[in-house]
């Protein structure tokens, strides 16, 4: 083992109180960073599973009937950007919703058979919601069609929610950076005046400024990657609590499910944590050893 790191373990065993407290603080940098960026990868393969193409229900009115389904379906396809069209009829649509539901005691009171007609749509892909609504409004004008429902105030809703938390998580993330760097830094300036005798007396012996300098990179270094993995850690056991079942209200629209960072996301965390320890006894010992 290098004397560096040897010197930098033995100086953070003598100070566990100053760098466990660095160590939490890189970790909570990390772990808040980090949520937002899982907010962002799945956002993001939401969006994208839209601009691959999502589905839609079309139903129908009260007076349609079989012998107007071949013209419904040429109409419908005649707008483009269709990838597939299944019917689903009323009588169809009333079993899979008693499947869904079969321990309600509400289906057993219906008299009759409530629900329309209906074409489930697979569309191909759009470069925005707006297109997306533009096409419904023109199914929407075809005679027989009662209404279309792709989602769009779910959509919409999660869209704004989007757009507020990525303004939100550049704040969160900027600040929580700047307190771990300020933490770092003055732990290392804490570190170096408690050895402040021994580093005089290497001056004093000839010791370079590399030879003195290197254990607090090496202490930050591993305060900083200690910390990332702590944060990811942490993260991953809130997302195994809490992902099951996260994505039924939205598998009916699209196909999708929620899933953890990707390991290029896992690397670029840790070599920033990495580096945040680094930076951090860098700007310490660049005032200190003027």
């Amino acid at each position: 083992m290098s004397p560096f790191i040897k010197k930098a373990l033995t100086d953070i065993r003598l100070n566990r109180f100053l760098n466990l407290v660095t160590i939490f603080t890189i970790s909570l940098s990390i772990l808040v960073v980090s949520v937002f960026l899982l907010f962002f990868e799945n956002a993001g393969r939401v969006i994208e599973a839209w601009n691959q193409g999502g589905r839609a229900m079309i139903y129908l009115k009260d007076d349609f009937t079989m012998d107007m389904l071949p013209e419904l379906k040429e109409r419908i396809n005649g707008l483009g950007n269709v990838q597939g069209l299944v019917f689903i009829s009323k009588d169809e649509a009333l079993d899979r919703l008693k499947k869904e539901i079969s321990s309600s005691s509400f289906l057993k009171t219906l008299q009759g058979n409530p629900l329309p007609d209906a074409l489930e749509i697979k569309m191909k892909s759009y470069n925005s919601l707006e297109e997306v609504e533009a096409f419904a409004e023109k199914i929407k004008a075809i005679e027989i069609v009662e209404d279309v429902e792709y989602g769009q105030g779910w959509l919409g809703k999660f869209l704004k929610i989007f757009n507020l938390f990525k303004i939100t998580g550049y704040a969160m993330c900027g600040l929580f950076f700047l307190v771990a760097l300020f933490i770092t830094s003055n732990t290392v300036r804490l570190a170096f005046y408690s050895r402040k005798l021994e580093v005089e007396v290497m001056r004093l012996v000839g010791a370079t400024e590399t030879f003195i300098k290197a254990p607090f990179y090496v202490e930050g270094l591993l305060q900083g990657f200690i910390g990332g993995i702590l944060g990811l850690v942490i993260l991953l056991i809130t997302y195994l609590m809490f992902s099951s079942g996260m994505t039924q209200g939205v598998s009916s629209y699209i196909y999708f499910d929620i899933r953890f960072l990707s390991m290029k996301t896992i690397g670029l965390i840790i070599f920033v944590s990495t580096f945040l320890g680094w930076f951090g006894c860098y700007l310490s010992l660049k005032q200190i050893l003027r």
